[in-house]
């Protein structure tokens, strides 16, 4: 009886851990004080050292958990870490401020960066991979095409929702527009994008990648003294990085066809 006495309190103490684990989000102590315990039974550690070392799980778990959600937050396409970057095939200009770069130093300052160039040199890449660790180091990341954004603008204008859409933008550590320049925008749209993005000017970093050089831009928006607005506020005290070169995607296809179509039916 006394046997079934202690197996019976003992699953009730594993259910109260269980709910009160549950009720105050701990879910690294729910999932691991056992074996923590057994580990500190064999070690003959102390209450403390058993609760500082639950509490360490819980910490490190959390801080974990806590990344990962920043990034699934950020909304990146694809993650592309800046360790998967083949540097060789980088443009040279990119190659030389890659370093730089990898500090984040940019986002503690507030400063743009600009990566102008045409399609297929590791633009979106870079972009996305500076994002990544950024989102690693507690930052708060957004990432964007340019078209999606507008709509997004247009959509909360008419809903009425804007001011909570600008106050949401304000307030990220970096921002991520890509794809800036390939398509055209009417005056409209254009107005919008810049008022937004002025929100974050000297403040905040947002990063923007585009295929068109500055003096192509109005291009992109058919109001030439907006345009002019737009690229003074986005280039003022930037990173501009000339990411001209050699297509990574084109060199892989030659590569691909000439070794005979591998992987092919």
């Amino acid at each position: 009886m006394k046997a079934n006495h202690k197996t019976s309190s003992s699953h009730t103490i594993d259910q109260n851990i269980d709910t009160l684990t549950r009720q105050l989000r701990l879910p690294s102590v729910r999932s691991e004080f056992k074996e923590i315990a057994e580990r500190s039974a064999k070690i003959d550690a102390s209450y403390e050292d058993y609760l500082l070392a639950l509490l360490e799980k819980e910490r490190i778990d959390r801080e974990i958990r806590r990344k990962k959600q920043r990034i699934r937050r950020a909304g990146f396409p694809f993650k592309k870490y800046l360790e998967d970057l083949q540097v060789d095939e980088l443009p040279q200009a990119a190659r030389d401020r890659l370093t730089e770069l990898k500090r984040l130093d940019f986002i503690e300052r507030g400063n743009n960066v600009i990566l102008s160039g045409n399609p297929g040199t590791g633009k979106t890449h870079l972009a996305i991979g500076l994002g990544m660790k950024a989102c690693q180091n507690d930052y708060k990341v957004l990432f964007t095409s340019v078209s999606r954004l507008i709509v997004q603008i247009q959509e909360s204008r008419s809903q009425k929702t804007l001011r909570t859409l600008e106050s949401r933008f304000e307030k990220y550590d970096l921002v991520i527009c890509d794809e800036f320049g390939y398509i055209t925008y009417d005056q409209a749209a254009a107005e919008l994008l810049f008022t937004h993005l002025s929100l974050r000017a000297g403040r905040k970093s947002t990063i923007i990648t585009t295929n068109l050089s500055f003096d192509r831009w109005n291009e992109i928006f058919a109001d030439e003294i907006l345009t002019a607005a737009m690229v003074d506020r986005l280039t003022h005290k930037a990173h501009m990085i000339d990411m001209n070169g050699e297509s990574y995607r084109l060199k892989e296809t030659v590569k691909w066809m000439n070794e005979g179509y591998p992987n092919q039916p």
